[in-house]
């Protein structure tokens, strides 16, 4: 083959796939709305099975279903027809998937599911098939063709297929009222997770951690005080132990560009009052939203007396995985 006929038969592919994707709005029908009001009103979980190319297409909708508020698993039906039967109860819904709709691995379950009481919903491109005929729910995601030249290799239909897994998930997420933070909750691990379940309590420096001087110390003092905490600031309180203003890396500039001597000048001279704070029980992720909107590096955590529990910069974000 020549580079442009590589080119064409990619082309060819993706132009027969593209058309199996679209042609799965008519997909979209009352046996689709039902499928979807009876895993919503259900007790029990989502089961997915299929062989082969399905297979692997129906591990993917069980990982979907699960990780966005629809407990599933997945379970190859060989082994549900070897002793795996045991994992599924009255009440669990049963997602088969089958381009054909006559696997025999999965035809020769359905008696048993069905003494069992599950709710079963095929996934076929054949509608008339044994599969689509004897489940309670058929989702239609028939192809006019494979992408394969030979028509043999599951390529366009394992296509439509996980599309349209992927509009069932989504389409019970959006009914149940699933959140991003119900999402990071079962993904505590990933990035995600860390954005969206760390508070700013989490990360933030406390106690003896936290660069504090009061109004009466000096300039020299705050920059001692700067440099022994690494935070690249320092607040100053009054007597009361309530933030009146912060002290920066930047007022420090400033203080060098003056004639007099940096033992005279009092800190309270050269502060910054009325400071940009946040609060430890927000998400880090907000934190960081105030520091980027405000353009600053780093700031104090208050309680509801206006007094400092914590401060943090950039840096402590980026360790955390929230930047």
């Amino acid at each position: 083959m020549s580079i442009s006929q590589f080119s064409k038969s990619a082309l060819q592919v993706i132009n027969i796939e593209l058309q199996a994707v679209t042609n799965l709005t008519h997909s979209i029908d009352e046996q689709f709305e039902l499928a979807c009001q009876t895993i919503l009103s259900g007790s029990g979980r989502v089961i997915v099975t299929g062989m082969g190319k399905s297979g692997h297409i129906a591990n993917k909708i069980a990982a979907t279903l699960a990780s966005t508020g629809t407990p599933s698993f997945y379970v190859h039906p060989g082994e549900a027809n070897h002793g795996d039967l045991g994992m599924f109860t009255k009440g669990d819904i049963v997602l088969a998937l089958s381009n054909s709709g006559e696997t025999a691995e999965i035809l020769s379950l359905l008696p048993l599911l069905k003494r069992l009481g599950c709710i079963i919903i095929a996934m076929t491109g054949n509608a008339k098939s044994t599969l689509a005929v004897n489940s309670d729910f058929h989702l239609n995601a028939a192809v006019n063709e494979e992408a394969c030249p030979l028509g043999l290799a599951p390529t366009a239909s394992t296509t439509a297929a996980l599309v349209l897994g992927d509009a069932l998930a989504v389409t019970l997420l959006e009914a149940r009222g699933f959140t991003a933070e119900d999402f990071a909750l079962s993904h505590p691990g990933g990035s995600l997770g860390r954005k969206l379940l760390l508070t700013t309590k989490d990360i933030m420096h406390t106690g003896e951690r936290i660069p504090l001087v009061t109004e009466e110390a000096s300039l020299k003092q705050a920059i001692l005080e700067m440099s022994k905490k690494g935070l690249g600031m320092t607040g100053i309180i009054n007597n009361e132990g309530q933030l009146t203003g912060i002290f920066t890396d930047g007022d420090l500039r400033r203080c060098l560009d003056q004639d007099k001597p940096i033992n005279e000048i009092n800190i309270t001279d050269m502060m910054t009052k009325n400071s940009v704070t946040t609060q430890a029980n927000i998400l880090a992720a907000q934190t960081l939203n105030i520091m980027e909107a405000k353009k600053i590096n780093s700031l104090f955590v208050l309680d509801d007396a206006n007094k400092p529990i914590g401060a943090l910069n950039m840096h402590d974000l980026l360790r955390a995985g929230v930047i």
